[in-house]
């Protein structure tokens, strides 16, 4: 890439990769390893992948978190909070689940 009269090594931008907007979590389990189900329907239809990292935005109370997605039942509408999560976000809460990706500013 050329800046002006010099090159720079190119670098990469932070960019929104997947949305699911105003999903409703339906249960939490607590004593789970962790992560976060999600009807494999729905990562399909997001672009998320099995075990991709995530941001959860709740927005009942405005936590935010981070962890990985883990597949559910294909049509189940399931979204579930496991481990840790469970205690930041409640059933019946809405959240906007987030994937981000690494690309060239092209």
């Amino acid at each position: 890439m050329l800046f002006g009269n010099r090159q720079r090594t190119p670098t990469f931008v932070k960019l929104l990769k997947s949305k699911l907007h105003r999903a409703r979590v339906r249960d939490t389990k607590l004593h789970y390893p962790g992560s976060m189900a999600v009807d494999s329907d729905l990562m399909e239809a997001a672009g998320l992948l099995p075990y991709e990292s995530v941001l959860v935005a709740d927005l009942n109370n405005g936590n935010r978190l981070e962890t990985y997605v883990v597949p559910a039942e294909a049509g189940s509408g399931e979204v579930t909070m496991l481990g840790a999560a469970a205690r930041l976000i409640d059933p019946k809460d809405i959240v906007i689940i987030l994937s981000f990706g690494f690309f060239m500013p092209e």
